[in-house]
């Protein structure tokens, strides 16, 4: 049949949307920002603040591996924009926007995903940036999101793994073992805690401190898959060893009384991941700088050891001896 020849299509063809696109249109249509052309395009089109550098970031989640499948819907969602939005901070950049596949298990009620949405939702309007397009599909495996965050950073001032420095000190923000510690307490194998629950369902991505670090490290990442592992990292980029005092990590005060109860619990905190936190590397001279741009973003910095030649993390107790780890950090595989 030519296009010419005058016969209708069906009704149903025109005005039934596809279950798929229902879907975006109910829960994630409302989530799109200039440039993601009504989510009715295959791309979406972005002009970057002039003089801008992007800085762009992807991470995914799959439900029994990076959240419980029985945390909230809107924690989920959050997480998966807030680790994200961790990657823009250890570049010491400023988010723009953000692309995101959802692979639902096939059955999801419409609710969930409206929560899902919700949880997206609050955090757009705290973090100021806007979904741009993606893709949704079912899956009859496990929930899997995936989502690639976009950010731009003044050029040349971008923060960088590689480049501490023999000398430097290792610098943390906020505190360490929350989020391992919370996923023991959620699975039942500490006692029940909202504090540490919290911080393992709802990383905070240190966005203002690192927009304020520019010009103060020498270099920086975010801590994800444990303090030690990503402080190897670190030292690794820059051809270095480094040397970290357990007694001077930061903790919550509910992750103090976790620690105190069972000593046993150092090398979770030290090596569990989670944590979501910035870890740098700056020069001494710059220690009351950094701590005036801590005070600046609401986030308490602590020096917690120093970087020196040589290879590998060496972590030392009161009295100066190792402290053994039975694992470095998390692993992806």
């Amino acid at each position: 049949m030519g296009c010419g020849e005058g016969r209708a299509f069906p009704t149903v063809s025109r005005m039934t949307l596809p279950p798929e696109f229902s879907l975006i249109a109910r829960h994630f249509l409302p989530l799109a920002g200039e440039g993601a052309l009504n989510l009715g395009d295959d791309a979406a089109l972005l002009t970057p603040p002039p003089g801008r550098t992007l800085v762009l970031a992807a991470d995914a989640m799959v439900a029994g591996v990076h959240f419980l499948p029985e945390d909230p819907p809107e924690t989920i969602g959050r997480k998966l924009l807030r680790v994200n939005l961790s990657d823009l901070a250890a570049m010491g950049a400023t988010p723009l926007g953000y692309l995101m596949t959802c692979g639902f298990a096939r059955g999801t009620p419409d609710d969930w995903i409206a929560a899902f949405a919700r949880g997206l939702a609050a955090d757009q309007a705290e973090f100021g940036l806007s979904v741009l397009g993606g893709d949704t599909v079912a899956t009859p495996g496990p929930a899997t999101f995936s989502l690639t965050i976009l950010g731009h950073v003044a050029p040349g001032q971008a923060l960088r793994r590689a480049g501490a420095r023999a000398g430097d000190d290792v610098w943390i923000s906020g505190t360490i073992g929350d989020g391992a510690l919370g996923l023991l307490a959620l699975t039942g194998r500490l006692p029940a805690d909202d504090h540490l629950a919290d911080r393992y369902r709802l990383p905070r991505p240190r966005l203002a401190l690192g927009q304020r670090l520019a010009g103060l490290v020498h270099a920086a990442m975010d801590v994800s898959d444990g303090l030690v592992q990503d402080l190897g990292h670190l030292a690794r980029a820059a051809g270095l060893g480094a040397a970290l005092d357990s007694t001077a990590i930061p903790l919550s005060p509910p992750a103090a009384a976790a620690l105190a109860a069972d000593p046993a619990l150092l090398p979770r905190i030290l090596a569990g991941g989670d944590d979501y936190e910035l870890l740098f590397a700056a020069p001494p001279a710059n220690a009351a700088l950094i701590r005036d741009a801590g005070m600046e973003a609401g986030v308490a910095v602590t020096r917690i050891g120093c970087f020196m030649a040589g290879e590998g993390v060496r972590v030392t107790d009161a009295r100066g001896g190792e402290v053994p780890l039975p694992r470095g950090g998390w692993s992806h595989f």
